[in-house]
């Protein structure tokens, strides 16, 4: 956090009487414009800017004792962002300095909420830390606050209400969601699955969003694994999965789909893709893009530890799964 003195303050108000704004200012001062824009929202009173009443604020600011851990803990706060930086969550965050925290932060603790908090009502907010998470919201929002999607019916559709109760529990090993990745002004998309159980993803590009090209990368995903580790897929309604019968026949393994409306009802993939927008969001011209890239993306993400997952990876996890069927078969 950068300390803005007295005099420095007095320059800002002299500044801002000569009708200067923050990048102006800033130049002047050799500071960034987010350290003078900060300035102003926290320390102006009533709507104006005075640098002895700013100075006040900053000092009675500096001597709260009830700062939150990220402002009282530098070496926290540097730790947290970092890992933000890398794409974390403030979930995984959380659980890694509970269950493996680097020998520096050993014995330090930060709830999820806490990080949130920083974020959206600490000094996060003037830092920009929003931008760090994975969709980016300036402001928190609801769950499931999310906009309705057409409703498409698809023929011979089972229900996720008639989904059996050891794939909504994540009792076993084979269960896959699966979504489409779309990208604005182009047909390319990608066709994203998701392992209930490990939480492993796997990323496709199609060259247009028809049944025909998803059938292809669902076939592409289903003949990586054993037949063993792929029992059944459960889908949104979109038409790209009117293909479901030929998946369901050619390799039988079930098929489900979500309510109309309720894509959230397989939240493991629309998490995936979520992630996925950090590296390619909806305005990325796909051409550019190799399949290596998509890979490297794919493998990055299933290398990243789960807390579900006791705070290993899914690549672990389902490494260890298949060596084990493997195994059994082999004995």
């Amino acid at each position: 956090m950068q300390i803005l003195s007295l005099y420095e303050r007095q320059r800002i108000e002299y500044y801002l009487k000569l009708k200067l704004g923050p990048r102006q200012i800033g130049r002047r001062l050799k500071r960034d414009h987010a350290v003078i824009s900060r300035e102003l929202k926290r320390n102006s009173k009533h709507g104006k800017y005075r640098a002895d009443t700013a100075q006040k604020l900053a000092e009675f600011k500096s001597h709260r004792t009830n700062k939150r851990k990220l402002e009282a803990n530098k070496q926290l706060h540097d730790y947290v962002q970092a890992q933000l930086k890398e794409g974390w969550s403030p979930e995984l965050i959380s659980g890694k300095l509970k269950h493996g925290p680097p020998k520096e932060l050993t014995g330090l603790a930060i709830s999820h909420e806490q990080i949130y908090d920083f974020i959206y009502n600490g000094e996060g907010r003037y830092e920009g830390w929003y931008h760090y998470l994975v969709r980016k919201h300036p402001k928190r929002r609801r769950r499931f606050g999310r906009k309705q999607q057409a409703k498409t019916m698809i023929k011979q559709r089972v229900s996720i209400k008639d989904r059996p109760n050891q794939i909504n529990l994540r009792e076993r090993f084979g269960d896959w969601e699966s979504d489409l990745a779309a990208f604005r002004k182009q047909k390319a998309a990608l066709s994203v699955q998701y392992e209930r159980k490990a939480m492993l993803i796997q990323i496709t590009r199609t060259t247009n969003k028809s049944a025909e090209e998803n059938e292809a990368a669902l076939n592409q995903t289903i003949e990586s694994f054993p037949a063993e580790l792929v029992k059944s897929i459960t889908f949104d309604n979109g038409l790209e999965n009117a293909c479901h019968t030929k998946l369901r026949d050619g390799y039988d393994i079930e098929t489900f789909f979500c309510d109309p409306y309720s894509a959230w009802q397989k939240g493991g993939v629309e998490n995936a893709v979520g992630l996925i927008r950090r590296y390619l969001p909806k305005a990325t011209d796909m051409s550019t893009v190799t399949d290596e890239q998509i890979y490297r993306i794919q493998e990055k993400l299933n290398n990243r530890p789960r807390k579900k997952l006791k705070f290993k990876t899914p690549n672990e996890v389902m490494s260890t799964t298949v060596k084990q069927l493997t195994g059994a078969l082999n004995s």
